[in-house]
């Protein structure tokens, strides 16, 4: 999905694919694109009728051996380097009719129906990662000592410590409902836009006071 020009903005969406016999030529370049350096098959989101903006929105399944598609330099991220980002160019790239997913002009409803499941995934995931640094943090305060005593001990910490668990329960409450909402088909895009925002805050503020509390080792690689 994601442009040089056009995040969350789709309509402005610059790559085609326009149909030239049986085929779709296609046109354009992805960045911010996760697994793109690793991956050999993506979906690719195009323009086959551009004076239509939305609904000229089409999706299409390419191999990345494909002719024409070439893999750019993978990007440096701060974090989650598990996994690559990439840019991908596509440069005259034929692809058969078959590649097309779903109908040609649907691709942007297609996209608008899945949002909700891939921003709660986010949120999910920016949950789990401040509910294992609770963890670790709460396993380092109960065995470094500081004044005589283990720094648990410590009723600043305790507050800490106290304050971070009850929004991550909070958190964790909200996601729940978020998840049996999506298996009954009910997740809409507010709440799941609702979860994504403050479940990635909590993990950035989790993150902050976890580092806080190691002291000087939180600084430390």
């Amino acid at each position: 999905m994601t442009e040089p020009g056009a995040g969350s903005d789709l309509q402005g969406m610059r790559t085609t694919a326009i149909k030239d016999g049986d085929d779709y030529i296609i046109n354009g370049s992805k960045t911010f694109i996760t697994n793109g350096w690793l991956a050999d098959v993506v979906i690719v989101c195009a323009k086959t009728d551009p004076s239509q903006g939305a609904k000229g929105i089409s999706l299409f399944l390419v191999e990345t051996s494909t002719p024409g598609f070439k893999k750019g330099k993978k990007l440096n991220k701060m974090g989650m380097k598990a996994q690559d980002t990439a840019e991908l160019f596509f440069e005259d790239m034929r692809v058969p009719k078959s590649a097309l997913l779903g109908k040609e002009g649907k691709g942007f409803a297609y996209l608008m129906t899945e949002l909700p499941q891939e921003r709660l995934l986010i949120a999910d995931q920016g949950l789990a990662a401040a509910e294992a640094l609770f963890e670790i943090t709460r396993s380092y305060v109960k065995d470094r000592k500081a004044f005589g005593n283990t720094i648990s001990s410590l009723q600043t910490v305790k507050h800490r410590l106290a304050e971070m668990k009850t929004e991550i329960c909070i958190g964790r409450t909200f996601v729940d409902r978020c998840i049996e909402l999506l298996n009954e088909k009910k997740l809409d895009t507010a709440t799941a836009s609702m979860a994504k925002y403050w479940l990635t805050d909590l993990q950035g503020k989790v993150a902050d006071e976890c580092v806080q509390l190691h002291g000087g080792w939180g600084f430390m690689w």
